[in-house]
């Protein structure tokens, strides 16, 4: 333990706090880091404190925590004593009161409303969608050319779930719509650490104004996408049971911030993924051999269908271990309704307590050299090993992502399509970081070269 840790000492009402920087959190990153560093923070705090970490940031107590057993306690054991924290609330200037931000009665009606479009059965019937589009993507490659493969997969991620989600073929509109959402992204940690955010939205600030023409561009297309479908005879896609739930003439803003809330989320998380995935696989040969060689084998000429996913299964440990080093959502958070035990520490109401994908991820005691490529972390045996919350790049509990298979079919079934005919190869002279918005991008894009491989 370090020598600067706090004591744990009990103060009014029976509290007691685990360790942590005795100076408060704003100090700890200040003296650390000299820089907004969120990733780095949570790493050296657990380094320093341990799997429990108290902090101070003026008068909240926040606790962030490094231990899959304590974060099952608050994702799943006690998940009815906490909502999402004020940070991931102040979402709602982008997402508005969607399913990522609602909380109780209004978010379990949501997830009500959607779960049927993403069933089991019916999202086997996205498959073909997914793989036309995925090679749609690369179909105009010429080979030894450099593509920004972040920028690639997330046109096709909108595509994907425009068209089986919502009924709707973006086509010439996806560039605009991802050059928008890039622009809304780029400047999140800006719009949710600005003071008073929620008011000064309103005034004519420089980059208020570019998030505003953004946010502008992006709400054109989904009351496009719901007016033109609103009516028609799509039948059983989510808009269509979006649109038979929230029919009401008041609902129509609560309806466009579900659209959002499934836009972004249906398309960001495995965009980023996939391009973690072609950076991972061009550093490390081995494995991008292996990868190339079940497909070969599992598919040899033709394209891949639902019913290749069970021969595919080495493909899937390479998401899987891409999604490990490169989680898309890197942390998450939650507030206390009411006064609660962690462990053995008893905490008050209104506490903060985050949990980071990204640091648990990187654990040596569930990943041995945690910083290696290496998918077979996820055969079954490997994965049966380590404690379910060891791994969680998609959440847990009752707020689990309710579109975990669709992003595990389109990745197998992108990575399948797109490797059959490519190699990707890094262009030198880049930096390559993670960039920690609501999502883990690759800062400044991601180029590639592609090859041909026959």
């Amino acid at each position: 333990m370090s020598a600067g840790l706090q004591q744990l000492v009990p103060v009014r009402r029976g509290y007691s706090y685990p360790p942590g920087p005795e100076h408060g959190l704003l100090w700890f990153a200040l003296h650390r880091f000299r820089r907004a560093d969120p990733i780095a923070i949570f790493q050296q705090l657990a380094r320093d404190y341990g799997d429990v970490v108290h902090q101070r940031l003026g008068k909240q107590h926040i606790i962030f925590v490094n231990d899959p057993a304590l974060m099952a306690e608050v994702l799943v054991n006690q998940n009815d004593n906490f909502e999402k924290e004020r940070t991931v609330r102040r979402s709602e200037l982008l997402l508005g009161k969607g399913m990522i931000t609602a909380e109780g009665a209004a978010h379990r009606r949501q997830r009500q409303a959607a779960a049927p479009a993403f069933h089991r059965q019916r999202i086997r019937a996205y498959a073909q969608v997914m793989v036309e589009n995925a090679r749609r993507t690369c179909k105009g490659w010429q080979s030894g050319a450099v593509v920004d493969i972040s920028l690639a997969t997330m046109e096709m991620g909108l595509a994907i779930v425009a068209q089986t989600l919502f009924g709707t073929v973006l086509g010439e509109e996806a560039p605009q719509l991802a050059a928008a959402i890039n622009t809304i992204m780029g400047m999140y940690n800006y719009m949710i650490v600005m003071p008073a955010a929620e008011t000064l939205v309103h005034l004519p600030l420089p980059k208020v104004g570019t998030f505003k023409r953004a946010r502008a561009r992006l709400d054109a297309t989904v009351y496009r996408i719901i007016e033109q479908h609103r009516g028609s005879s799509h039948g059983d896609d989510l808009l269509s049971m979006l649109l038979e739930e929230f029919a009401a003439p008041q609902d129509k803003a609560y309806l466009r911030d579900q659209v959002i809330t499934i836009f972004l989320a249906g398309y960001e998380t495995i965009a980023n993924a996939l391009s973690w995935t072609w950076y991972l696989l061009a550093q490390n040969p081995q494995a991008e051999e292996k990868f190339h060689t079940e497909i070969d084998e599992a598919l040899a000429e033709r394209l891949p269908t639902i019913d290749d996913l069970p021969r595919l299964t080495y493909t899937e440990m390479v998401l899987a271990e891409s999604m490990r080093l490169y989680p898309p959502a890197w942390a998450m958070g939650r507030r206390a309704l009411r006064d609660f035990a962690l462990g053995p520490y008893w905490l008050p109401a209104r506490t903060t307590v985050l949990m980071s994908q990204f640091v648990m991820h990187r654990d040596p005691r569930y990943y041995p050299d945690p910083l290696r490529f290496d998918p077979e972390r996820f055969t079954p045996q490997a994965k049966a090993a380590r404690p379910k919350l060891a791994y969680f790049p998609f959440g847990a509990g009752a707020r689990q992502c309710i579109g975990e298979s669709f992003a595990w079919m389109e990745g197998v079934l992108a990575l399948a399509t797109i490797g059959q005919k490519w190699k990707l190869r890094l262009e030198p002279g880049q930096k390559v970081e993670p960039q920690p918005l609501i999502t883990l991008r690759p800062r400044n894009g991601l180029r590639m070269r592609v090859e041909r491989r026959n």
